[in-house]
Protein backbone atom coordinates (compact mmCIF):
# COMPACT_ATOMS: atom_id res chain seq x y z
CA UNK A 1 0.00 0.00 0.00
CA UNK A 2 1.60 3.35 -0.37
CA UNK A 3 2.21 5.58 2.01
CA UNK A 4 0.05 9.12 1.93
CA UNK A 5 1.90 12.45 1.88
CA UNK A 6 1.01 15.43 3.88
CA UNK A 7 0.85 18.54 2.49
CA UNK A 8 -0.01 20.29 5.54
CA UNK A 9 1.56 23.12 7.07
CA UNK A 10 1.88 22.98 11.08
CA UNK A 11 3.32 26.81 10.92
CA UNK A 12 1.07 28.55 8.93
CA UNK A 13 -1.46 31.37 10.41
CA UNK A 14 -4.31 29.40 8.71
CA UNK A 15 -3.81 26.14 10.50
CA UNK A 16 -2.77 28.14 13.82
CA UNK A 17 -6.32 30.15 14.06
CA UNK A 18 -8.21 26.84 12.69
CA UNK A 19 -6.43 25.01 15.31
CA UNK A 20 -7.56 27.56 18.12
CA UNK A 21 -11.06 27.23 17.38
CA UNK A 22 -11.41 23.64 17.51
CA UNK A 23 -9.49 23.22 20.21
CA UNK A 24 -12.18 25.57 21.85
CA UNK A 25 -15.17 23.14 20.28
CA UNK A 26 -13.15 20.19 21.82
CA UNK A 27 -13.20 22.51 25.24
CA UNK A 28 -16.76 22.88 25.44
CA UNK A 29 -17.07 18.89 24.41
CA UNK A 30 -15.28 17.85 27.51
CA UNK A 31 -17.21 20.22 29.56
CA UNK A 32 -20.35 19.11 28.60
CA UNK A 33 -18.54 15.10 29.20
CA UNK A 34 -17.69 16.29 32.70
CA UNK A 35 -21.47 17.43 33.33
CA UNK A 36 -22.82 14.16 32.06
CA UNK A 37 -20.58 12.68 34.63
CA UNK A 38 -22.61 13.94 37.64
CA UNK A 39 -23.16 11.03 40.04
CA UNK A 40 -25.78 12.94 42.28
CA UNK A 41 -26.10 15.64 44.69
CA UNK A 42 -23.55 15.43 47.49
CA UNK A 43 -26.14 14.17 50.01
CA UNK A 44 -27.63 11.21 47.84
CA UNK A 45 -23.62 10.47 47.23
CA UNK A 46 -22.89 10.85 51.06
CA UNK A 47 -26.36 8.22 52.30
CA UNK A 48 -24.61 5.89 49.47
CA UNK A 49 -20.93 5.94 50.63
CA UNK A 50 -22.20 5.51 54.39
CA UNK A 51 -24.76 2.25 53.60
CA UNK A 52 -21.59 1.05 51.88
CA UNK A 53 -22.84 1.32 48.07
CA UNK A 54 -21.01 1.99 45.45
CA UNK A 55 -21.11 4.50 42.61
CA UNK A 56 -22.43 3.83 39.15
CA UNK A 57 -18.53 4.72 37.73
CA UNK A 58 -17.27 2.42 40.40
CA UNK A 59 -19.28 -0.24 39.67
CA UNK A 60 -18.43 -0.01 35.86
CA UNK A 61 -14.87 -0.21 36.54
CA UNK A 62 -14.68 -2.71 38.52
CA UNK A 63 -16.21 -4.81 36.46
CA UNK A 64 -14.57 -4.25 33.37
CA UNK A 65 -10.85 -6.01 33.14
CA UNK A 66 -7.45 -3.82 34.30
CA UNK A 67 -6.84 -1.34 31.82
CA UNK A 68 -9.57 -2.24 29.79
CA UNK A 69 -10.79 0.45 27.02
CA UNK A 70 -14.24 1.60 27.42
CA UNK A 71 -16.20 3.13 24.17
CA UNK A 72 -18.95 5.01 26.25
CA UNK A 73 -22.04 5.13 23.98
CA UNK A 74 -24.62 7.98 24.11
CA UNK A 75 -22.89 10.03 27.15
CA UNK A 76 -25.10 12.94 26.07
CA UNK A 77 -28.35 11.47 25.16
CA UNK A 78 -30.92 13.90 26.17
CA UNK A 79 -28.53 17.24 26.35
CA UNK A 80 -30.98 19.97 25.80
CA UNK A 81 -34.04 18.58 26.12
CA UNK A 82 -36.44 20.33 29.01
CA UNK A 83 -37.22 19.07 31.85
CA UNK A 84 -34.63 15.62 31.59
CA UNK A 85 -32.01 14.36 34.55
CA UNK A 86 -29.33 16.12 32.58
CA UNK A 87 -27.05 14.66 29.71
CA UNK A 88 -26.67 10.95 29.44
CA UNK A 89 -29.52 10.45 32.09
CA UNK A 90 -29.43 8.15 34.70
CA UNK A 91 -27.51 5.90 32.24
CA UNK A 92 -24.35 4.95 32.19
CA UNK A 93 -23.71 2.40 28.80
CA UNK A 94 -20.39 1.60 26.95
CA UNK A 95 -18.49 -1.18 25.24
CA UNK A 96 -15.27 -3.14 27.34
CA UNK A 97 -13.95 -6.11 28.20
CA UNK A 98 -14.62 -8.26 30.86
CA UNK A 99 -12.83 -11.66 31.37
CA UNK A 100 -11.12 -10.60 28.32
CA UNK A 101 -14.61 -10.97 26.56
CA UNK A 102 -16.25 -7.92 24.42
CA UNK A 103 -19.30 -7.14 26.56
CA UNK A 104 -21.63 -3.94 26.80
CA UNK A 105 -22.02 -2.50 30.25
CA UNK A 106 -24.74 -0.22 31.36
CA UNK A 107 -25.13 0.99 34.92
CA UNK A 108 -27.89 2.41 36.70
CA UNK A 109 -26.81 5.94 38.46
CA UNK A 110 -28.93 5.16 41.67
CA UNK A 111 -27.86 8.09 43.24
CA UNK A 112 -28.95 10.65 40.78
CA UNK A 113 -33.19 10.59 40.97
CA UNK A 114 -32.90 7.23 42.06
CA UNK A 115 -31.78 5.81 39.03
CA UNK A 116 -35.07 6.26 37.39
CA UNK A 117 -35.57 6.09 33.70
CA UNK A 118 -36.31 9.99 31.92
CA UNK A 119 -37.26 10.23 28.50
CA UNK A 120 -33.46 10.30 27.21
CA UNK A 121 -32.25 7.38 29.41
CA UNK A 122 -35.07 5.34 27.94
CA UNK A 123 -34.59 5.94 24.49
CA UNK A 124 -30.75 5.41 25.13
CA UNK A 125 -31.16 1.55 26.59
CA UNK A 126 -33.62 1.06 23.23
CA UNK A 127 -30.31 2.38 21.32
CA UNK A 128 -27.72 0.10 23.59
CA UNK A 129 -29.83 -2.97 23.16
CA UNK A 130 -29.52 -2.50 19.20
CA UNK A 131 -26.27 -2.16 19.34
CA UNK A 132 -25.98 -4.85 21.95
CA UNK A 133 -28.09 -7.73 19.31
CA UNK A 134 -27.00 -6.75 16.39
CA UNK A 135 -23.01 -6.88 17.12
CA UNK A 136 -23.75 -10.01 19.02
CA UNK A 137 -22.74 -8.89 22.71
CA UNK A 138 -22.94 -10.30 25.85
CA UNK A 139 -24.45 -7.67 28.12
CA UNK A 140 -23.80 -6.80 31.98
CA UNK A 141 -26.67 -4.66 33.56
CA UNK A 142 -25.90 -3.26 36.86
CA UNK A 143 -29.48 -2.12 38.27
CA UNK A 144 -30.36 0.46 40.94
CA UNK A 145 -33.68 2.09 39.54
CA UNK A 146 -37.12 3.34 40.78
CA UNK A 147 -38.29 2.91 37.17
CA UNK A 148 -40.02 4.85 34.94
CA UNK A 149 -40.21 8.48 35.67
CA UNK A 150 -43.58 9.19 35.90
CA UNK A 151 -43.97 13.03 34.33
CA UNK A 152 -42.17 11.39 31.26
CA UNK A 153 -44.47 8.30 30.87
CA UNK A 154 -46.86 9.59 28.25
CA UNK A 155 -44.09 10.21 26.11
CA UNK A 156 -42.06 7.33 25.97
CA UNK A 157 -44.40 3.99 27.45
CA UNK A 158 -45.53 2.58 24.49
CA UNK A 159 -42.28 2.64 23.11
CA UNK A 160 -39.80 2.07 26.00
CA UNK A 161 -41.09 -1.46 26.76
CA UNK A 162 -39.03 -3.17 23.94
CA UNK A 163 -36.08 -2.90 26.28
CA UNK A 164 -37.78 -6.19 28.02
CA UNK A 165 -38.45 -7.51 24.43
CA UNK A 166 -34.68 -7.67 22.80
CA UNK A 167 -33.39 -8.96 26.15
CA UNK A 168 -35.12 -11.63 25.11
CA UNK A 169 -34.25 -12.00 21.64
CA UNK A 170 -30.56 -11.95 22.46
CA UNK A 171 -31.35 -14.65 24.26
CA UNK A 172 -33.08 -16.45 22.00
CA UNK A 173 -29.81 -15.71 19.66
CA UNK A 174 -27.90 -17.41 22.34
CA UNK A 175 -26.67 -13.57 23.95
CA UNK A 176 -26.17 -13.70 27.46
CA UNK A 177 -27.37 -10.91 29.95
CA UNK A 178 -26.71 -10.63 33.52
CA UNK A 179 -28.20 -8.58 35.69
CA UNK A 180 -26.77 -7.25 39.30
CA UNK A 181 -29.14 -5.71 41.06
CA UNK A 182 -27.94 -3.25 43.90
CA UNK A 183 -30.61 -1.06 45.47
CA UNK A 184 -34.30 -1.04 44.04
CA UNK A 185 -35.40 -2.51 40.99
CA UNK A 186 -39.40 -1.86 40.91
CA UNK A 187 -42.46 -1.93 38.88
CA UNK A 188 -41.12 -2.49 35.12
CA UNK A 189 -37.70 -2.38 36.31
CA UNK A 190 -38.17 -5.55 38.32
CA UNK A 191 -38.73 -7.29 34.72
CA UNK A 192 -34.37 -6.47 34.38
CA UNK A 193 -33.31 -9.16 36.43
CA UNK A 194 -36.96 -10.81 35.78
CA UNK A 195 -35.91 -11.51 32.04
CA UNK A 196 -31.93 -12.01 32.34
CA UNK A 197 -30.51 -15.26 31.87
CA UNK A 198 -28.78 -14.82 34.80
CA UNK A 199 -29.82 -12.21 38.04
CA UNK A 200 -27.11 -11.85 40.90
CA UNK A 201 -29.15 -9.81 43.74
CA UNK A 202 -27.20 -8.29 46.73
CA UNK A 203 -27.87 -9.11 50.05
CA UNK A 204 -29.81 -6.59 52.12
CA UNK A 205 -29.86 -3.93 49.44
CA UNK A 206 -31.90 -5.79 46.53
CA UNK A 207 -35.61 -4.97 46.27
CA UNK A 208 -37.00 -5.78 43.28
CA UNK A 209 -41.16 -5.83 43.21
CA UNK A 210 -43.99 -5.29 40.96
CA UNK A 211 -45.66 -3.49 43.38
CA UNK A 212 -43.77 -1.74 46.92
CA UNK A 213 -45.40 -1.56 50.56
CA UNK A 214 -47.62 1.60 49.37
CA UNK A 215 -49.14 0.41 46.43
CA UNK A 216 -49.44 -2.93 47.72
CA UNK A 217 -51.73 -1.55 50.50
CA UNK A 218 -53.93 0.76 48.30
CA UNK A 219 -54.48 -1.80 45.63
CA UNK A 220 -55.06 -5.29 47.37
CA UNK A 221 -55.48 -3.55 51.71
CA UNK A 222 -52.24 -6.05 52.11
CA UNK A 223 -49.53 -5.12 54.75
CA UNK A 224 -46.01 -6.66 54.30
CA UNK A 225 -42.56 -5.73 54.36
CA UNK A 226 -40.09 -4.40 51.43
CA UNK A 227 -37.92 -7.76 51.87
CA UNK A 228 -41.39 -10.19 52.43
CA UNK A 229 -42.54 -8.35 48.75
CA UNK A 230 -38.86 -8.22 46.98
CA UNK A 231 -35.53 -8.54 49.50
CA UNK A 232 -32.68 -10.74 47.90
CA UNK A 233 -32.95 -13.49 50.38
CA UNK A 234 -36.56 -14.48 49.48
CA UNK A 235 -35.82 -14.21 45.63
CA UNK A 236 -33.01 -16.52 46.45
CA UNK A 237 -34.67 -18.74 48.81
CA UNK A 238 -38.32 -18.57 47.67
CA UNK A 239 -39.56 -17.02 44.51
CA UNK A 240 -36.60 -17.86 42.48
CA UNK A 241 -36.20 -14.61 40.90
CA UNK A 242 -32.61 -14.54 41.93
CA UNK A 243 -29.64 -17.06 40.54
CA UNK A 244 -27.20 -15.80 43.09
CA UNK A 245 -27.12 -14.19 46.28
CA UNK A 246 -24.50 -11.74 46.84
CA UNK A 247 -23.01 -10.76 50.40
CA UNK A 248 -21.81 -7.30 48.53
CA UNK A 249 -22.00 -5.38 46.13
CA UNK A 250 -18.09 -6.24 45.42
CA UNK A 251 -19.40 -10.23 45.06
CA UNK A 252 -22.22 -9.38 43.24
CA UNK A 253 -19.92 -8.10 40.54
CA UNK A 254 -17.23 -11.03 40.90
CA UNK A 255 -19.90 -13.13 40.07
CA UNK A 256 -21.07 -11.34 36.69
CA UNK A 257 -16.90 -11.72 36.10
CA UNK A 258 -17.17 -15.20 36.24
CA UNK A 259 -20.65 -15.50 34.41
CA UNK A 260 -18.80 -13.88 32.05
CA UNK A 261 -15.98 -16.10 32.02
CA UNK A 262 -17.84 -19.02 31.42
CA UNK A 263 -19.23 -18.28 28.03
CA UNK A 264 -18.18 -19.78 25.05
CA UNK A 265 -15.45 -18.54 23.14
CA UNK A 266 -16.35 -15.70 20.07
CA UNK A 267 -15.09 -16.86 17.04
CA UNK A 268 -13.87 -13.85 15.77
CA UNK A 269 -13.93 -13.11 12.09
CA UNK A 270 -10.57 -11.57 12.28
CA UNK A 271 -7.84 -11.07 14.22
CA UNK A 272 -4.59 -8.43 13.81
CA UNK A 273 -1.54 -10.58 13.95
CA UNK A 274 1.87 -8.81 14.83
CA UNK A 275 2.91 -5.50 15.45
CA UNK A 276 0.64 -2.60 14.83
CA UNK A 277 2.39 0.11 13.00
CA UNK A 278 1.04 4.26 14.23
CA UNK A 279 0.04 6.48 11.96
CA UNK A 280 3.17 8.06 10.52
CA UNK A 281 1.62 11.60 10.12
CA UNK A 282 0.58 12.73 13.84
CA UNK A 283 -3.08 12.17 15.21
CA UNK A 284 -2.81 15.35 16.69
CA UNK A 285 -2.35 17.58 13.80
CA UNK A 286 -6.05 16.18 13.15
CA UNK A 287 -7.53 19.61 15.41
CA UNK A 288 -5.26 22.01 12.76
CA UNK A 289 -6.85 19.73 9.48
CA UNK A 290 -10.40 19.50 10.32
CA UNK A 291 -11.97 23.09 9.60
CA UNK A 292 -14.05 24.73 12.77
CA UNK A 293 -15.65 26.64 9.71
CA UNK A 294 -17.54 24.12 8.21
CA UNK A 295 -17.85 26.38 4.46
CA UNK A 296 -14.28 25.81 4.36
CA UNK A 297 -12.71 22.31 2.68
CA UNK A 298 -9.90 20.14 3.87
CA UNK A 299 -8.49 17.40 1.73
CA UNK A 300 -10.02 13.79 3.56
CA UNK A 301 -6.72 11.91 2.33
CA UNK A 302 -4.70 14.28 5.09
CA UNK A 303 -7.58 13.09 7.65
CA UNK A 304 -7.05 9.35 6.57
CA UNK A 305 -2.90 9.48 7.12
CA UNK A 306 -3.61 10.15 10.66
CA UNK A 307 -5.71 7.38 11.06
CA UNK A 308 -4.93 4.21 9.48
CA UNK A 309 -1.78 2.58 10.42
CA UNK A 310 1.54 3.29 8.90
CA UNK A 311 -0.79 6.16 6.91
CA UNK A 312 -0.71 3.28 4.10
CA UNK A 313 -4.11 3.54 1.70
CA UNK A 314 -4.48 1.98 -1.24
CA UNK A 315 -6.73 4.00 -3.10
CA UNK A 316 -9.46 2.88 -5.51
CA UNK A 317 -9.86 4.74 -8.88
CA UNK A 318 -7.41 7.87 -7.74
CA UNK A 319 -8.24 9.64 -11.15
CA UNK A 320 -11.46 8.96 -11.38
CA UNK A 321 -14.31 10.85 -9.65
CA UNK A 322 -12.00 12.85 -7.28
CA UNK A 323 -14.72 14.33 -5.18
CA UNK A 324 -15.05 11.01 -3.57
CA UNK A 325 -12.28 9.25 -1.84
CA UNK A 326 -12.16 4.98 -1.70
CA UNK A 327 -9.60 2.71 -0.61
CA UNK A 328 -8.96 -0.11 1.53
CA UNK A 329 -6.39 0.36 5.08
CA UNK A 330 -6.05 -1.20 8.31
CA UNK A 331 -7.04 0.42 11.72
CA UNK A 332 -5.27 -1.30 14.57
CA UNK A 333 -4.89 -3.90 12.13
CA UNK A 334 -8.48 -4.68 10.97
CA UNK A 335 -8.83 -4.23 7.71
CA UNK A 336 -11.10 -1.90 6.52
CA UNK A 337 -12.56 0.25 3.50
CA UNK A 338 -12.89 3.73 3.41
CA UNK A 339 -15.34 6.25 1.75
CA UNK A 340 -14.53 9.91 2.33
CA UNK A 341 -15.68 12.90 0.77
CA UNK A 342 -13.81 15.55 -0.72
CA UNK A 343 -16.61 17.71 -2.34
CA UNK A 344 -20.17 17.36 -3.39
CA UNK A 345 -21.12 14.08 -4.94
CA UNK A 346 -20.79 14.36 -8.83
CA UNK A 347 -22.39 10.90 -11.25
CA UNK A 348 -18.70 9.42 -11.33
CA UNK A 349 -18.05 9.74 -7.47
CA UNK A 350 -21.68 8.47 -7.45
CA UNK A 351 -21.15 5.34 -9.76
CA UNK A 352 -17.56 4.70 -8.12
CA UNK A 353 -18.52 4.77 -4.77
CA UNK A 354 -21.27 2.29 -6.07
CA UNK A 355 -18.62 -0.35 -7.33
CA UNK A 356 -16.42 0.43 -4.33
CA UNK A 357 -19.06 -1.26 -2.42
CA UNK A 358 -19.59 -3.65 -4.22
CA UNK A 359 -16.13 -5.03 -4.00
CA UNK A 360 -15.96 -4.45 -0.05
CA UNK A 361 -18.72 -6.44 0.34
CA UNK A 362 -17.31 -9.48 -1.88
CA UNK A 363 -14.42 -9.26 0.39
CA UNK A 364 -16.77 -9.44 3.75
CA UNK A 365 -14.57 -6.28 5.25
CA UNK A 366 -16.35 -3.58 7.31
CA UNK A 367 -16.59 0.10 5.65
CA UNK A 368 -15.68 3.38 7.15
CA UNK A 369 -17.86 6.25 6.05
CA UNK A 370 -16.12 9.53 6.59
CA UNK A 371 -18.88 12.47 5.83
CA UNK A 372 -18.18 16.02 4.90
CA UNK A 373 -20.84 16.38 1.90
CA UNK A 374 -23.11 19.19 1.13
CA UNK A 375 -25.05 16.74 -1.22
CA UNK A 376 -25.54 15.58 -4.86
CA UNK A 377 -24.58 18.47 -7.88
CA UNK A 378 -27.15 19.82 -8.98
CA UNK A 379 -28.33 21.76 -12.17
CA UNK A 380 -29.45 21.02 -15.98
CA UNK A 381 -26.25 19.39 -17.26
CA UNK A 382 -26.22 17.31 -14.29
CA UNK A 383 -29.89 16.23 -14.25
CA UNK A 384 -29.79 15.60 -17.53
CA UNK A 385 -26.59 13.68 -17.26
CA UNK A 386 -28.58 10.98 -15.34
CA UNK A 387 -27.20 12.83 -11.69
CA UNK A 388 -30.27 11.58 -10.22
CA UNK A 389 -30.07 7.62 -11.19
CA UNK A 390 -26.36 7.56 -10.78
CA UNK A 391 -27.15 8.84 -7.03
CA UNK A 392 -29.61 6.18 -6.81
CA UNK A 393 -26.82 3.63 -7.88
CA UNK A 394 -25.02 4.93 -4.75
CA UNK A 395 -28.01 4.94 -2.03
CA UNK A 396 -28.62 1.10 -3.48
CA UNK A 397 -25.19 0.31 -2.75
CA UNK A 398 -24.96 1.95 0.97
CA UNK A 399 -28.99 0.76 1.29
CA UNK A 400 -28.16 -2.92 0.81
CA UNK A 401 -24.24 -3.23 1.74
CA UNK A 402 -24.43 -6.15 4.93
CA UNK A 403 -21.12 -5.86 6.00
CA UNK A 404 -21.01 -3.79 9.13
CA UNK A 405 -20.15 -0.19 8.66
CA UNK A 406 -18.79 3.25 11.03
CA UNK A 407 -19.58 6.82 10.09
CA UNK A 408 -18.16 9.83 11.50
CA UNK A 409 -19.74 13.09 10.49
CA UNK A 410 -16.31 15.35 10.02
CA UNK A 411 -17.95 18.73 9.07
CA UNK A 412 -21.28 19.11 7.37
CA UNK A 413 -23.68 16.27 6.71
CA UNK A 414 -27.12 17.34 4.23
CA UNK A 415 -29.37 16.55 2.20
CA UNK A 416 -29.09 13.68 0.12
CA UNK A 417 -25.70 13.09 0.88
CA UNK A 418 -26.37 12.21 4.30
CA UNK A 419 -28.21 9.72 3.11
CA UNK A 420 -25.38 8.54 0.37
CA UNK A 421 -22.80 8.85 2.67
CA UNK A 422 -24.68 6.21 5.40
CA UNK A 423 -26.29 8.94 7.99
CA UNK A 424 -28.25 7.41 10.94
CA UNK A 425 -31.12 6.73 9.00
CA UNK A 426 -29.46 4.15 7.04
CA UNK A 427 -28.41 1.92 10.20
CA UNK A 428 -24.50 2.12 10.90
CA UNK A 429 -23.92 0.25 13.26
CA UNK A 430 -21.77 3.45 15.41
CA UNK A 431 -22.25 6.58 14.39
CA UNK A 432 -19.92 9.16 16.03
CA UNK A 433 -19.66 13.11 15.15
CA UNK A 434 -17.05 15.70 15.48
CA UNK A 435 -17.69 19.07 17.67
CA UNK A 436 -17.86 21.11 14.66
CA UNK A 437 -20.27 18.81 12.65
CA UNK A 438 -23.76 19.65 11.21
CA UNK A 439 -26.60 18.19 10.41
CA UNK A 440 -29.43 18.88 8.28
CA UNK A 441 -31.76 19.73 4.91
CA UNK A 442 -29.20 22.03 3.80
CA UNK A 443 -27.39 24.44 5.40
CA UNK A 444 -28.82 27.95 7.10
CA UNK A 445 -27.65 29.98 4.02
CA UNK A 446 -29.42 28.03 1.87
CA UNK A 447 -32.65 27.77 3.50
CA UNK A 448 -33.23 31.32 4.13
CA UNK A 449 -31.84 32.14 0.43
CA UNK A 450 -34.74 29.35 -0.71
CA UNK A 451 -37.32 30.59 1.53
CA UNK A 452 -36.44 34.39 0.48
CA UNK A 453 -36.65 32.96 -3.66
CA UNK A 454 -39.97 31.39 -2.83
CA UNK A 455 -41.62 34.52 -0.89
CA UNK A 456 -40.19 37.18 -3.48
CA UNK A 457 -41.58 35.10 -6.15
CA UNK A 458 -45.14 34.79 -4.20
CA UNK A 459 -45.00 38.50 -3.42
CA UNK A 460 -44.46 39.42 -7.41
CA UNK A 461 -47.50 36.72 -8.32
CA UNK A 462 -50.00 38.80 -6.06
CA UNK A 463 -48.60 42.16 -6.70
CA UNK A 464 -47.72 43.21 -3.49
CA UNK A 465 -44.18 44.90 -2.69
CA UNK A 466 -42.10 42.45 -0.71
CA UNK A 467 -41.24 43.82 2.97
CA UNK A 468 -37.90 43.59 3.30
CA UNK A 469 -37.57 44.17 7.04
CA UNK A 470 -40.33 41.81 7.76
CA UNK A 471 -38.48 38.97 5.73
CA UNK A 472 -35.38 40.24 7.24
CA UNK A 473 -36.28 39.47 10.98
CA UNK A 474 -37.65 35.87 9.56
CA UNK A 475 -34.44 35.01 7.76
CA UNK A 476 -32.62 35.96 11.33
CA UNK A 477 -35.01 33.50 12.75
CA UNK A 478 -34.78 30.47 10.71
CA UNK A 479 -30.92 31.00 10.56
CA UNK A 480 -30.85 31.01 14.34
CA UNK A 481 -33.13 28.20 14.33
CA UNK A 482 -31.34 26.03 11.93
CA UNK A 483 -27.84 26.62 13.77
CA UNK A 484 -28.90 25.26 16.71
CA UNK A 485 -30.99 22.45 15.94
CA UNK A 486 -27.72 21.00 13.26
CA UNK A 487 -25.26 20.88 15.43
CA UNK A 488 -23.71 18.60 16.86
CA UNK A 489 -24.97 19.30 20.52
CA UNK A 490 -28.40 19.05 19.68
CA UNK A 491 -28.02 15.71 17.18
CA UNK A 492 -26.45 14.23 20.39
CA UNK A 493 -28.82 14.97 22.39
CA UNK A 494 -31.47 13.73 20.45
CA UNK A 495 -29.76 10.24 20.27
CA UNK A 496 -28.81 11.06 16.13
CA UNK A 497 -25.31 9.57 16.99
CA UNK A 498 -23.54 7.02 19.39
CA UNK A 499 -21.58 10.57 20.89
CA UNK A 500 -19.55 13.26 20.03
CA UNK A 501 -15.48 13.41 19.72
CA UNK A 502 -11.85 14.98 19.60
CA UNK A 503 -10.82 14.26 16.18
CA UNK A 504 -7.75 13.14 17.97
CA UNK A 505 -9.34 9.62 19.56
CA UNK A 506 -10.94 8.87 15.72
CA UNK A 507 -8.21 5.69 15.04
CA UNK A 508 -9.12 4.47 18.95
CA UNK A 509 -12.67 4.69 18.22
CA UNK A 510 -12.42 3.58 14.84
CA UNK A 511 -10.31 0.25 16.36
CA UNK A 512 -12.93 -0.75 19.47
CA UNK A 513 -15.58 -0.59 16.73
CA UNK A 514 -13.78 -2.93 14.21
CA UNK A 515 -12.86 -4.95 17.39
CA UNK A 516 -16.04 -5.57 17.76
CA UNK A 517 -17.27 -6.03 14.12
CA UNK A 518 -15.11 -8.78 14.54
CA UNK A 519 -15.78 -11.02 17.09
CA UNK A 520 -18.53 -12.84 15.03
CA UNK A 521 -18.78 -13.96 11.27
CA UNK A 522 -18.82 -11.26 8.79
CA UNK A 523 -20.29 -11.94 5.55
CA UNK A 524 -21.25 -9.02 2.80
CA UNK A 525 -24.09 -8.60 0.18
CA UNK A 526 -23.90 -10.77 -3.05
CA UNK A 527 -26.68 -9.29 -4.48
CA UNK A 528 -29.07 -5.73 -4.77
CA UNK A 529 -31.82 -4.05 -5.51
CA UNK A 530 -32.33 -3.09 -9.60
CA UNK A 531 -30.07 -0.28 -10.48
CA UNK A 532 -31.58 2.48 -12.81
CA UNK A 533 -29.89 2.35 -16.13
Amino acid sequence: MHVLPTRINTRSEAYRQNREAMEALVAELNGKLEESRFQGNEKRIARARANDQLLASERVRLLLDKDSPFLELLPLAGLGIRGGFGPGGTVIAGIGLVRGRLTMVSASIGTHKGGSVDYASAFKNVRINEITLENGLPCVQLVESGGANLPDQYQMFNLAGSHFREMTRRSKAGLTTVSVVFGNATAGGAYVPGMSDHAILVEDKAKVFLAGPPLLKMATNEIATEEELGGAAMHSRVSGVSDYLARDEREGIRLARDIIGTLKASEPHFEPNGPIDAPQHDPDELLGIVQADIKKPFDAREVIARVVDGSRFLEFKPEYGNTLVCGWAEIHGYPVGILANNGVLFSESANKATQFIQLVNRNDTPLVYLQNITGFMVGKEYEQGGMIKHGAHMINAVSNSEVPTVTINMAASYGAGNYAMNGRSYQPRFLFSYPNSRVSVMGSEQIAGVMEIIQRAKAEREGVPFDEQQFAMIKAMITKENDEKSSAWYGTGQLWDEGVIDPRQTRNVLAMCLAVFNQQAIRGARSYGVFRM
